[in-house]
């Protein structure tokens, strides 16, 4: 079996640069209809993309580094003898492997982009695609080129937008479709800059919708088998009315080639983002200060919920919006301002889509039962400031006891102590965490298995405080009598950071 690499659809040095596109809030092209075969596919899309080809652009930057640092390691694409690329491909990558001199030199890259706004010369792209630049350049199809300079970047959603003088060239805008009408199996083309070839059109459909690839905290793709290789990153995925649905940005390849599993950013978290960063040159996005983790099967079972959904709150940041008992550790949220929660990573979208400052609904189950609370939103970006605060100031508040052993309780393969000072000082575990210490593991016991280790300290059992070892015991004994299979156990770290784990207890 193939060994399969994730990679970003991503700039590449020179010719295996990757693509940044530009699509448009004004001067939007007229809208082509392709010609359709009678079964619904397109015979041609010839006329729709020769109105689109204008507004997609090539992005070229620069960078200076070090003669000992080495750029995107691209091999050198096999040629035919005689190919019109082979001088230029062997004056790139002549003597590349062997520069050894650290004289500082430049690195040449190229991308793809959209046009999405004539009147202002704003062009979209991935934030990957201009990192660390020291200079960008936008390239037309007419052979144009223009300066530009960055408005503003968004690493979480790896969007960036650009300006040029638009002055200096007419522009042809396109402008964003909704990415929420789409349907798999619906046509899309793809236009993009892949391998530094320029303008380059590949068709394809909708594979699938909401695919999470772990690249970031509001991963919600739409997967294409569209053909995009490493340049198309920031180019335009467009629907059959030539309206943006996606931004290319990221493949999946086992040898940087496309296999057609390619993966866009859609348009209905694009554009909030490409709006902000266009007036403010920042995103503002809502902020609800909870840390959340998987409603699992095992943690389902064990809180007796009639099924596995929403986010489980792991705990609160200090200041947040939240921190006055609106929301609570061990409340699972379940539905957020009208939308239901059904899996954990689609609570922070939906709240990051959310207005600062605005009221919000959450219903949450506390303790088996529903409850609605009113929140008001704080910012994102404020919130981690915050969030960085607490972690530094936790670090710092583990006090430096003398090293006793205290007496000990055995559950679930755990032993059990009071937390007092000699324990807080064995374990350096923060003056403000509350509950039982774990003093030691058993290797081959339930709880060694989920993790828990000795300096851990049990906060609560099945959304009840527990203050001594006699309480986790009773408690354990209690969810036994009761049928259960599982306890859900609220952990605090030494500095106080909480988790959430479920261990057996019908062995």
């Amino acid at each position: 079996m193939a060994w399969i690499d994730f990679t970003r659809a991503s700039r590449m040095t020179a010719v295996a640069a990757a693509a940044v596109l530009t699509f448009g809030m004004s001067g939007a092209p007229a809208q082509v209809q392709p010609s359709k075969l009678p079964g619904g596919g397109p015979t041609s899309v010839a006329d729709l993309a020769a109105g689109l080809l204008d507004a997609v652009v090539n992005i070229s930057t620069s960078q200076t580094v070090s003669g000992g640092e080495s750029p995107d390691s691209v091999p050198m694409p096999k040629l035919p003898e005689g190919s019109p690329f082979e001088d230029f491909f062997n004056d790139f990558f002549k003597n590349r492997d062997g520069d050894n001199d650290n004289n500082p030199r430049k690195v040449q890259s190229l991308g793809s982009g959209f046009v999405f706004d004539a009147a202002k010369g704003l062009v979209v792209t991935n934030n990957h695609v201009i990192a660390d630049a020291d200079d960008i350049e936008v390239n037309f199809s007419d052979g144009t080129k223009l300066k530009a300079t960055l408005v503003g970047t968004d690493s979480k959603t790896d969007i960036a937008v650009l300006k040029v003088d638009p002055a200096k060239h007419k522009l042809k805008a396109v402008k964003f479709g909704d990415s929420e009408k789409m349907r798999i199996g619906d046509w899309v083309m793809a236009i993009g800059n892949p391998f530094g070839l320029g303008g380059t059109v590949t068709l394809g459909i909708i594979s699938a919708r909401n695919r999470d690839i772990n690249s970031g905290p509001y991963d919600d793709y739409i997967q294409t088998d569209a053909a995009i290789n490493r340049g198309n990153s920031g180019g335009p995925l467009f629907n059959m009315n030539g309206e943006v649905i996606g931004i290319n940005t990221a493949i999946i390849s086992p040898s940087g080639g496309s296999i057609g599993i390619g993966f866009s950013i859609p348009s209905q978290l694009a554009a909030a983002v490409v709006q902000q960063l266009a007036e403010y040159g920042e995103t503002r996005r809502g902020w609800l200060g909870v840390r959340i983790q998987p409603v699992t099967d095992e943690v389902a079972e064990s809180l007796d919920l009639p099924s596995a959904r929403g986010a489980l709150v792991s705990g609160v940041i200090k200041g947040g919006p939240v921190d006055h008992g609106e929301i609570l550790p061990g409340d699972v949220i379940v539905k957020f301002d009208g939308h239901d929660i059904k899996a954990m990573h689609e609570l922070p979208r939906v709240v990051a889509e959310s207005p600062v400052g605005k009221d919000v609904q959450i219903v949450v189950i506390r303790k088996g039962k529903e409850q609605a609370v009113l929140v008001k939103l704080g910012r994102l970006e404020d919130g981690d400031k915050l969030a960085s605060a607490e972690e530094s100031h936790s670090d710092s508040a583990a006090p430096d006891q003398t090293d006793k052993q205290a007496p000990s309780n055995t559950v679930l393969g755990m032993s059990l102590g009071e937390l007092d000072d000699a324990t807080r000082g064995k374990f350096k575990i923060a003056a403000d965490v509350a509950g039982v210490v774990v003093t030691d593991v058993e290797s081959d016991s339930v709880a060694a298995e989920k993790g828990i280790a000795a300096g851990d300290v049990i906060t609560e059992i099945t959304q009840q405080t527990v203050s001594k070892p006699k309480d986790v015991s009773e408690r354990i004994a209690a969810l036994k009598s009761q049928g259960r299979k599982a306890a859900l156990l609220m952990l605090a770290s030494k500095s106080g950071e909480l988790r959430f784990v479920t261990v057996r207890i019908d062995g």
